[in-house]
């Protein structure tokens, strides 16, 4: 089994080839709202969805060239709410993955068309192939995704953040709020990747899923503490946002050293939901590894 790092290398690189042949060339009309599409989803970022899929990918046994796929529609819903996130209406910010926002690179009119044309691209990407052999199971992945995404998954997370602007929340409604806002798309990217295979019961479907919720909460954490330590230079995007906005965060509620102390119990808790998997969920173990000791 290849270094995890050299890994992560080669799926990044491997997907952003794949982003770049799946988002509409920016020479084809309407060219002002392709280049603006793909300024905002290639060359940047973790890519921790993802990687996410594909390893969960592995686990399963399934055909990279459908994860491909299920990967691509995760990731492209998480850019468009990325650029959503970041126009006046919403956190207002100027910096995203080390370059301009999209609504400053281009303008706010712009932006809000690209959020809209990378969510229906991304559902095009999960129906427009075959991903498993069972039609209703491509038929639940659609659904998995439109919740994940919707009031009910991240959309409503962000309306609750929107909300909660000034406001003193105790631990389970700032739990709540991320659970959906950052968690659903974490954990969809996970199952949606597992179901690209066919070797999975409802039950090893189950602990994925408890995975999922629990480095999902941890990557929030996580967030929150670096946004409170970290710089803007590292971060690739305006340091200290949550502070200036009066947002709660887990390090407003906890205090830096319990926020890590969370964040080291989640990790815990994700590392024991895959026991039963063997070596098959090495990827997994380690990518949970790199959510929580991240430095941006």
């Amino acid at each position: 089994m290849p270094d995890f790092q050299v890994w992560i290398s080669a799926h990044q690189l491997r997907f952003e080839d794949v982003l770049r042949k799946l988002l509409p060339a920016a020479d084809i009309a309407p060219q002002r709202l392709h280049a603006a599409m793909r300024y905002s989803v290639l060359d940047g970022g973790k890519r921790v969805r993802p990687l996410l899929a594909f390893a969960a990918g592995e686990l399963a046994g399934a055909d990279i060239t459908r994860v491909n796929y299920a990967a691509a529609a995760v990731e492209l819903i998480h850019a468009y709410s990325l650029v959503h996130d970041d126009m006046p209406c919403m956190d207002d910010d100027v910096l995203r993955r080390g370059k301009p926002t999209c609504h400053v690179e281009y303008d706010e009119a712009t932006a809000l068309l690209v959020g809209d044309a990378l969510q229906s691209l991304a559902f095009q990407m999960l129906s427009d192939t075959t991903l498993t052999a069972d039609p209703a199971r491509q038929l639940k992945m659609v659904k998995l995704l439109a919740v994940a995404s919707g009031s009910r998954g991240m959309a409503g997370g962000q309306a609750f953040d929107l909300a909660s602007v000034g406001k003193q929340l105790d631990v389970s409604e700032l739990e709540f709020m991320h659970i959906h806002k950052t968690g659903a798309l974490i954990r969809a990217a996970i199952l949606l990747g597992a179901y690209c295979g066919d070797t999975l019961s409802d039950a090893h479907f189950d602990k994925l899923d408890h995975y999922g919720k629990c480095v999902g909460l941890a990557f929030q954490v996580v967030d929150d503490v670096l946004d409170a330590e970290a710089d803007t230079a590292t971060l690739g995007k305006t340091a200290g946002k949550d502070a200036d906005n009066d947002k709660p965060t887990y390090v407003t509620l906890l205090g830096a050293v319990d926020a890590k102390k969370m964040a080291a119990e989640l990790h815990q808790e994700a590392l024991q939901s895959l026991s039963e998997f063997g070596d098959k969920a090495q990827r997994l173990r380690e990518l949970a590894d790199f959510i929580v000791m991240r430095k941006y």
